[in-house]
Formats: structure tokens, sequence, C-alpha cells
């Protein structure tokens, strides 16, 4: 599968990744869709292995078929859920978990979730890595407030997340927001770690 949003973001999204990601780093993907960025990131950089994963069998076909361009990087993809608790059992350490653009396509257990597993597989330096809109009150871009209108009107238990709610639930497992990238079409990159 090709996601028009994907082929758009997945070359800035992995060079910013390229730079920040140790050397040799092992990361969880969570909510992969089509399988791009994981190609995109390991053509960026050959050093790391990338774990993709989704809770819908059709998206994982695809990280599977685009797994073709990577087969030595990228894993099959799991079926991981992030709204189902212990989702993280038996996963083994990873130096990353990123995510692109979930957070606001599921409800808000979805996001805590992702903490809660986050705080359980990263080791003492590890990284947590999202990508999208979020809400800034006023600094808000009336691009995303009218993002989080269409996706409330789609499922009432999604929409953009403000970017305080986030870096609260972060701060509650032990993360804090160590950088932050402005990205194309009023997105961004927030890095979250231990240190």
């Amino acid at each position: 599968m090709f996601s028009p949003t994907a082929g758009r973001n997945s070359g800035p999204i992995s060079m910013i990744l390229s730079d920040i990601l140790p050397s040799s780093a092992s990361v969880l993907e969570v909510g992969s869709g089509t399988g791009e960025h994981a190609v995109a990131a390991c053509t960026a950089r050959p050093d790391i292995n990338w774990q993709t994963s989704d809770p819908d069998q059709k998206s994982r076909q695809s990280q599977d078929a685009w797994r073709s361009e990577h087969p030595h990087q990228i894993n099959p993809s799991l079926d991981l859920d992030m709204t189902l608790g212990s989702w993280w059992a038996n996963l083994g350490e990873f130096d990353a978990v990123f995510s692109a653009n979930m957070i606001h396509i599921a409800p808000w257990e979805a996001a805590l979730g992702l903490v809660k597993g986050a705080s359980e597989i990263l080791h003492s330096k590890g990284l947590v890595i999202l990508y999208g809109p979020f809400l800034e009150g006023e600094k808000t871009a009336p691009s995303n407030l009218k993002f989080d209108e269409t996706l409330k009107s789609r499922n009432p238990k999604w929409g953009v997340r403000t970017l305080d709610s986030v870096k609260h639930i972060f701060a509650e497992m032990g993360f804090n927001l160590q950088a932050r990238f402005k990205m194309p079409a009023e997105n961004q990159i927030l890095v979250f770690s231990r240190n």
C-alpha cells in the first residue's frame, strides 16, 4: 500500500531520525501504517534495525511487502494494540520507540498505552519519538484546529492532542521532552527521554 501523506513526510522524518538515533539502534515503530516510514529510515541509516507493528492486518501485510526493500533491517510486522494491557510482553529491549500520526487517530488510551509500554521496553537512555500535529492554545495552526474537528466528526475518541497533555503523560512515566523539531505542514517531532 501507498500513503500520500507518508510519501510526503517520510523523507523529512527520516532525516531527523537519522540524526538522533544512536549507532546500530533497534527501533520499534508503533502504528506503522503502510510501512513506508520503515523503508525511508532504513535507507537513510543502514546500521539500524526496525520493527514495524500495527493492529490492522492489511497494514501489517503492506509493511511486510515493503520489508523486501530492506529484509535484513526490517523485521516481520507484529500485531500490537496500544490499548491492550501488557502489549509489550516478550518484546525485549529497544533503543527507541517511534510513532507517526497514531495518537490522534486512536483513543487517548492508545497514547497512555504507548507511554506505559515504552517505559517497559526502552533501556535507560532510550528515546520515544512522536511525529504529528499538536494543539498549543492560541499558537495552534488553523489547519490543525480544522483537522481536529474532522477527526472528532469521524470518531469522538479521536482528535489532535494538546502538547501539554502529551508532555504530562510522558512526565508521569519519567520521560522529559528532550527535543522538538518543526516539520512541514504544521507538524512536529517530539523526542522524549529519561535523561
